[in-house]
Order: structure tokens, then sequence, then C-alpha cells
């Protein structure tokens, strides 16, 4: 885990004056953002406040009403081959569910034109603890361990950005336990990593950064180890259950 000067680094997603409406209600209004390489950044906010819905254009499943979305200093729109660089979890499993969880991950191995793919998958299925149910048909799965296979699948391809919508949903505590050594590995130079999380309390430890999402605008955005210097950020993570 290392968070690196903010001067040694190259901005891998750069949000600006981005709006979504729904309904001709803004959820998204004017947020700029900007996380660099080797940034591992907690996106906090209260349910309904935008999260998923940032999270959703990110990785180009959503198109904003207005602004744009670089990443590497590409547009995101512009260029659909960028999204090999991405990695996302959703609400959504995303699986077909009558297929076994090894023919679910050389499905997206193919998608992905993966060199290696079942060398790859057979790490991501001992990773996630699933090897023993490969063979199951993902219908048959708790939602707890579709969860898990959920993020192998989003880290098969080995992605340089991680786009995590609550990962811990589902999760008993030793998958979570599990999840928590694994983003902390992951947590390296020439990534980044974006979590959102409307508890985000076992997750700030881990974090080099916090954003925090109210009003349809990222209103602070700070070095988590800056936390206490910014007393409305600290009392608003401390009231949430």
């Amino acid at each position: 885990m290392m968070v690196m000067d903010s001067v040694s680094r190259k901005a891998a997603i750069t949000v600006r004056g981005l709006v979504k409406r729904y309904h001709f209600q803004p959820v998204l209004d004017d947020l700029s953002l900007s996380l660099s390489d080797g940034d591992f950044c907690v996106l906090v906010g209260a349910n309904g406040a935008g999260k998923t819905t940032l999270l959703r254009i990110l990785a180009d499943l959503a198109r904003p009403n207005q602004g744009e979305v670089l990443i590497n200093g590409l547009p995101l729109k512009a260029s659909p081959a960028l999204r090999q660089a991405i990695g996302y979890i959703s609400h959504q499993p995303m699986f077909y569910e009558d297929l076994t969880a090894l023919e679910n991950l050389e499905h997206y191995a193919r998608l992905y034109g993966l060199s290696q793919p079942a060398e790859r998958i057979s790490a991501c299925l001992r990773a996630s603890g699933l090897a023993s149910y490969q063979n199951q048909p993902v219908r048959t799965y708790s939602r707890g361990m579709q969860q898990r296979l959920s993020i192998e699948r989003a880290l098969l391809h080995d992605p340089k950005i991680l786009l995590f919508d609550e990962p811990y949903t589902g999760l008993d505590q030793e998958a979570a336990q599990r999840l928590d050594r694994r983003l902390q590995a992951l947590h390296t130079p020439g990534r980044v990593i974006l979590v959102a999380a409307h508890r985000p309390q076992r997750l700030i430890p881990v974090a080099s950064h916090i954003a925090w999402l109210q009003s349809g605008r990222i209103s602070h955005h700070i070095p988590a180890s800056q936390l206490n210097s910014s007393p409305e950020l600290l009392a608003y993570l401390q009231e949430v259950p």
C-alpha cells in the first residue's frame, strides 16, 4: 500500500462539469473530480446522493447530460477501448445464472481477450475461495458467493482502474476480511481504486483519500490523513450508522 506525492503522479481519472438528470431532476450537478495513479479513494454520501450514478458514468455504462470524463487524458466516450482498463462492480452480479462460475469467468476472459485465461481464472477462483464450487451454476450461489465472484470477474483482466459500488454487500465476516486484504494488496502505484460506500468506516484506515458527494457535487476531497482537519466531514462519518 502506498500514497505517492501528487507532484510525481499523473491524473488517471478526470471528471469535469458532470451533469446527470433523471426526469429533469439533477442527480449530479456540475461535478468535478480528479484521481491520480496510486489513489485509493472512498466515495461517501447518503443513499440517493448519486454515488452509483457517478460510478456507472465512469464505467461508461451511463452517459451524462453534460460534462466529460477523461481516462489517462483521453475522452472516455471517444475511445471504447479504454473500458479495458476498468474493472467495475455494481449492485447486480452481471452473470449468466445457468452457467457455472468457471463458465462465466471463461466467457469474460474471452471478452477481455486474455492470452492465458485458464491460469488467470484459476487464480481468481482460489482468491475468492470458490474453487470448490466452480462447477456449480451461479443461480445456486448465495448472495455473498455471487458477490465474491463479482469481485473476481472485475479483477480478471488486471484492470488499472477499479470502480467498486458497495462491494461488501452480502459478504459474511470472513469474506469481508478477505476483501479487506485484497483491496490493500491492490492498492499499488499505477492503479486507481474508487469505492462507493454508504458505511465506509472499515475502508477509511486503508484509503489514501476520501471524497464526499452531496447535493450533486464533490464537496470535500481530501487525503485520509487530513480527515481531522475537516470537522464537517469527520462529523458526517461519525454519524453514519
